[in-house]
């Protein structure tokens, strides 16, 4: 079942979404391949640290994050990769690893890759390691409200 937390808020704001369940599949190339999506379909919830503070990055999972280009567009002196056991408690309603893009559901700032605009569609874990999720992207901008920053390959 899809994170209830996701869940709620997706259908407290009328959203109309797809829940895919598939056999568990731990990195972002495996859940898209499992669900028969491109890399590019399938977006990846990437958390990092900005100037000490814990922030999402959504970006498609054949892309990679380039930390460096994240730092000059955020003007930030320092960014760098979270470990999990840094942001597990972070997603209690959610296995670790498989945390949807809506960072705002738990208190954080989501910097979105310009390319996920490219799809009308798009699919994220849904909080476990054998579901997804596919709705519209405006449905995930409207709601989400990522700051838009150039920091992929």
């Amino acid at each position: 079942m899809p994170s209830a937390k996701l869940k709620a808020y997706l259908d407290s704001h009328q959203v109309k979404y797809v829940t895919i369940r598939h056999s568990p599949a731990f990195t972002a190339q495996e859940v898209a391949a499992s669900v028969h999506l491109s890399g590019k379909e399938l977006v990846k919830s990437v958390m990092v640290w900005v100037d000490g503070k814990i922030a999402m990055v959504v970006l498609p999972a054949n892309r990679k994050v380039i930390l460096q280009d994240l730092r000059a567009r955020l003007n930030a002196k320092e960014v760098k990769f979270a470990t999990e056991a840094e942001f597990k408690s972070q997603f209690p309603d959610c296995e670790t690893g498989a945390m949807p893009p809506f960072g705002h559901l738990y208190g954080m700032e989501i910097y979105a890759a310009p390319s996920l605009a490219e799809d009308t569609l798009i699919a994220f874990n849904a909080g476990t390691h054998a579901e997804v999720i596919q709705m519209a992207y405006g449905d995930f901008e409207r709601l989400a409200q990522p700051k838009i920053v150039h920091f992929t390959t």
